[in-house]
């Protein structure tokens, strides 16, 4: 699974659950919140102020290791 801007972060965390420490270090805290579940990858970073290329980045190196 490759993981874009559009992908759900309900579906990123469920398939690659190491990522949510990423998800931490731009400030989302409630991913057990069913809201931030359906939200996309882009939708969060545009709340939380973060860089959604470089949050991409991370999570597609975390799930491929």
């Amino acid at each position: 699974m490759e993981i874009t801007k559009n992908s759900i972060i309900g579906d990123v965390l469920d398939k690659y659950p190491e990522t949510a420490e990423a998800f931490f270090s731009i400030g989302m805290h409630c991913l057990g919140c069913p809201a931030s579940r359906g939200e996309t990858i882009e939708e969060a970073c545009m709340v939380h102020g973060a860089n959604a290329d470089e949050l991409i980045d991370l999570l597609n190196q975390i799930a491929n290791k």
